[in-house]
């Protein structure tokens, strides 16, 4: 009888390779758009809303926040985001998407839509919509507060 590895049923590595399967298969589509993954990242999260603090973006595109700092200076030199002071706190740094970003994310959102349908229409709708929701609680009691942006 062959033993099962720790990993095959822990969640936070169910989890990860998940993740990254689904992910690598979507970046395929960015790369071929030529647009870097790290630049779809925070134009995925910062696309059809306000802007939001550079730290809880840097929670959102998973990467440390003086890195999404410098990436969001090489984008705003694109014309695709802006970094702008917060009105009621000028210590805390917004980012928002610019129209040009907005127009560049659009498309790719729809490619990501039809593959986030392909990837959950084996589950059919009823598991799909547990599954997200599911994910989204665990994401809730596990956020960590974000720090000065």
């Amino acid at each position: 009888m062959a033993r099962q590895r720790f990993v095959d049923g822990y969640l936070a590595a169910l989890l990860a390779q998940a993740s990254q399967l689904i992910s690598s298969e979507f970046h395929e589509v960015v790369r071929a758009g030529g647009l870097p993954v790290a630049e779809w990242r925070i134009l995925a999260s910062l696309a059809g809303g306000d802007e939001i603090p550079v730290g809880r973006l840097a929670q959102l595109v998973l990467v440390p926040q003086p890195t999404v700092t410098r990436q969001l200076d090489r984008m705003a030199l694109k014309g695709l985001v802006e970094r702008v002071a917060d009105a009621t706190d000028r210590r805390l740094t917004l980012a928002r998407i610019t129209p040009q970003g907005q127009a560049l994310a659009q498309g790719l959102i729809a490619q990501a839509r039809v593959h986030e349908r392909r990837v959950l229409a084996p589950f059919g709708p009823e598991r799909a919509a547990l599954l997200k929701q599911v994910l989204q609680d665990i994401i809730d009691q596990h956020q960590r507060p974000t720090g000065r942006g």
